[in-house]
């Protein structure tokens, strides 16, 4: 397992959370957000998804990963 903390813009209530969360899930990945630092923690197998490819389905839910 590959574990990373993303920088992400533009989350501001709990269904922003609920969105990255699920995202994340979907995804095969497992995130945890931390709204109040603006942060998600995300751990994930690199043999099943690239860092790309979450960073991506997190950006196409309308947020920025910086």
């Amino acid at each position: 397992m590959t574990n990373i903390t993303l920088n992400v813009e533009g989350m501001s209530c709990n269904k922003c959370v609920a969105r990255i969360e699920n995202t994340l899930k979907d995804l095969g990945a497992e995130g945890k957000v931390n709204l109040a630092e603006k942060k998600v923690e995300v751990s994930y197998n690199e043999s099943n998804l690239t860092l790309d490819a979450v960073k991506e389905a997190i950006e196409d839910q309308g947020y920025d990963v910086v």
